[in-house]
This record gives structure tokens, sequence and C-alpha cells, in this order.
């Protein structure tokens, strides 16, 4: 039985499909060769999206580590390897870009809402506000972890029911039904705030 052929040993005049072919084959030299030969058309990518140099450095970092890591998604026979490095940068690049957008929206509702608060609540609704707030979080406690869990996530990480489904591999129904059966829970542990 003739067992694999070995990677060839791989030099700067190798070609892509050799230094790929090497790095499948957890060379490091390979990873250093081809880090050198396309770091900066993967940093330009990231930093023309990004306008941030050092979140451009840690896509070039992260997108090279990636392949080494999972080298299982280049498929050579689907285009070159600088075309698919450029998409990848492109894609981990337009993650932060949304990421970063995500947070600051969420910033910006918690410190509006915060500005509500804090021009509306004279000191005696703010003690009732903590009061309440400690009532919910006692409530909270007396769900099953899972319940707890699914309205934390929903309501404290802002996650809709479809990105819960897809996070936790569920189906979206089962989210929706636990989601309900949750706040009814938590509704007849808080009646008498009510």
């Amino acid at each position: 039985m003739d067992s694999p052929p070995l990677p060839p040993i791989v030099n700067e005049q190798s070609s892509d499909l050799e230094i790929f072919l090497a790095i499948q084959a957890q060379q490091v030299r390979a990873l250093d060769l081809l880090y050198d030969r396309y770091s900066k058309l993967v940093y330009s990518t990231a930093s023309a999206i990004l306008n941030n140099v050092e979140e451009a450095e840690d896509v070039t970092q992260e997108t090279f580590l990636r392949l080494w890591q999972r080298s299982e998604i280049y498929q050579p026979q689907r285009g070159s390897l600088s075309g698919f490095l450029i998409t990848l940068t492109r894609s981990r690049s337009l993650d932060r870009v949304r990421s970063k957008a995500a947070r600051q929206t969420k910033l910006q509702r918690i410190q509006t809402f915060a500005d509500d608060v804090s021009d509306y609540n004279p000191p005696l609704e703010f003690v009732t506000l903590e009061e309440r707030s400690s009532l919910v979080r006692e409530a909270l406690q007396q769900l099953s972890p899972g319940d707890r869990q699914l309205l934390e996530t929903a309501y404290y990480e802002g996650l809709s029911q479809s990105e819960i489904a897809a996070r936790d591999g569920i189906p979206i129904g089962t989210v929706k039904s636990r989601a309900r059966q949750a706040l009814k829970k938590l509704r007849t542990l808080l009646n008498p705030l009510v």
C-alpha cells in the first residue's frame, strides 16, 4: 500500500500551491513564506476597510492564523490563494465593522435610556426603581438556568430569537416557545409589582 506523497520542501521560489500543501502538512516555514508573500496585500485590504492600524494588523494575523488552523477552508481548484486571502480578509474586516457598529448602537441605547432615567427620576423614584431591579434579579434567579439564560441573552445581550436559535443550534420555534414560557413564569413571580 502506497503512502501519500510528502509535501515538497518549500522556499521563496515555490508556487502558491506548493506552499499551501506544505501548510496543510503544518510546515511552519510554509506559513512564513506565505506571510512574506501576501501580508502587505492582506494588510492593505484590511486597512482600507477598517481605517485603523491596530485592527488591520489584528485582521492580518487572524487571516493567516485561520488558514494555518483550518487549511481545509481553501480549495485550490476554486481560485488563487491570493484571491482567497483577500476574500477572507475582507470578510473578517467587515465582521469587525459590523460588530463595532452593533456595540456603538447598544451603547447609544444605554446612554439614551440612562439620560431618560436620570432626567425623569427624582431620588425617591430612583430608590423604587432600584428596588424593582432587585426584585427582577431575584425573580430571574428563581427560573431554571435555561430559562434565565434565554431571557438574559435576549434582554441584556440584545440578541433576537433567531440569533439565539442560530447561536445555540436549536429550532426558532423552540426558542419562541421557551421564551414565552419563561416570560409567563417571570410574570407570575413579579405579580406583586404589577
